[in-house]
């Protein structure tokens, strides 16, 4: 009886322990099915489009110009000789200033040429005399002969005594303006305003011996010029632009050029064209140019290497990107540009001129093109991009 009633107790116990191990089973498996239904649903998410910043070209008016490099030379320059010989006696002068046209730069012994002179104008003066002796025997002569006093003969040496003075009279007079001449020689005085260099020779040093004698230069720095080469290309554009504009050749040497110092931001100095040459150097395919400038500080110096612009034809709606936008490769220069699909694409283009921190673009950018000026190097042709939308500074007038 004991037994009947312990099989009971013991077969509801393992029952319950089966039915626990059983659900413990079900439950890790429904969660190794649920991760499994996970790591089937988890699919690979791309990444989001980069972000880069574009905007659309500046359009402004501009004016194009042809640049080139030039140098700076003096309009006039001369060198001042010694014209007579003699003693150089006095240096009027200091080394490398201003002096007015007309100053007396050196002497030289004037007082031997002044006693020529004098020697010259005593003797035109004697044969002055001579002359009116001359002259009234001749009119007496000419009155008795009229009257059938006097013989022919005698008029004929009164006329041929009143011609051979007259001829010396006019011989003194030449010789008394040569000595006048030689007298003002002794003078070197400026033939025009300029700069006067360091003298080359010293007082009491004979000059004029075998030859003229160098003394010094002289050098005109105001106005002064800059001259520079045009390449055929651009002569040809320049001549195009003048026709269709109407201009006249001597219109052109109307037009203004800039000129920059090497260490100088933008031109400020400002003058006008001067002289073009008539051919183009063969050799070279350049055309030589030549501009004039004020220079009243005398800021330019001759030979300095300097920066010329001359203005050639003027755009209204120029587009302009910043320079940083453009890159280039083999093909030449291109910008990247984001189309309606924010798609990047790679736009060849003709680039022109700076402005400031802005370039011209000739040919290849619309209006309405979104370029790309930030955020470059994440920008690929062909891939999709998350574009901002920026607008371009507008560059400042340049400095003249």
């Amino acid at each position: 009886m004991e037994s009947f009633h312990l099989l009971p107790d013991v077969e509801p116990r393992s029952s319950a322990r089966f039915s626990r191990y059983s659900t413990q089973r079900i439950a890790l498996a429904l969660a190794a099915l649920g991760l499994l239904t996970a790591c089937e649903q988890n699919s690979f998410v791309p990444p989001s489009p980069p972000t880069v910043e574009v905007a659309q070209p500046v359009q402004k008016a501009i004016t194009r110009y042809l640049e080139a490099t030039g140098n700076t030379a003096p309009i006039k320059t001369v060198d001042l000789v010694a014209r007579v010989q003699g003693v150089l006696q006095s240096i009027n002068y200091k080394d490398g200033t201003f002096v007015k046209e007309g100053t007396t730069l050196f002497t030289i012994e004037p007082e031997t040429y002044k006693l020529k002179l004098d020697q010259a104008q005593a003797s035109e003066a004697g044969l002055q005399a001579l002359l009116k002796q001359t002259e009234a025997e001749f009119k007496r002569q000419s009155d008795l002969v009229s009257k059938q006093f006097a013989s022919q003969a005698t008029f004929e040496q009164a006329t041929a005594a009143r011609d051979s003075a007259q001829a010396n009279l006019q011989q003194a007079q030449v010789s008394t303006k040569i000595a006048a001449v030689n007298y003002g020689y002794t003078n070197v005085t400026a033939p025009f305003d300029g700069i006067v260099t360091a003298h080359l020779v010293s007082v009491g040093e004979l000059v004029g011996a075998a030859s003229p004698t160098q003394l010094a230069t002289i050098v005109q720095l105001d106005p002064i010029y800059v001259n520079f080469n045009v390449s055929e290309q651009d002569v040809l554009r320049i001549r195009a632009e003048a026709v269709r504009k109407g201009l006249k050749p001597t219109d052109l040497l109307s037009i203004p050029i800039e000129v920059g110092l090497q260490t100088e931001t933008g031109y400020p100095h400002v003058g006008k064209l001067d002289y073009a040459a008539p051919t183009v150097n063969q050799s070279t395919g350049t055309l030589a140019v030549r501009g004039v400038l004020p220079n009243e500080n005398r800021v330019l110096l001759p030979g300095y290497f300097v920066r010329v612009r001359v203005p050639v034809d003027e755009s209204a709606k120029a587009l302009l990107v910043p320079d940083v936008a453009l890159g280039s490769d083999q093909a030449g220069r291109y910008v990247l540009a984001v189309n309606k699909d924010d798609v990047v694409e790679q736009r060849k283009v003709e680039a022109g001129p700076l402005d400031g921190n802005l370039r011209v673009i000739e040919k290849g950018l619309a209006p309405e093109d979104r370029v790309v000026i930030a955020g470059i190097l994440r920008a690929i042709p062909g891939q999709k991009v998350n574009p901002k939308v920026q607008t371009i500074e507008q560059p400042r007038a340049s400095a003249n």
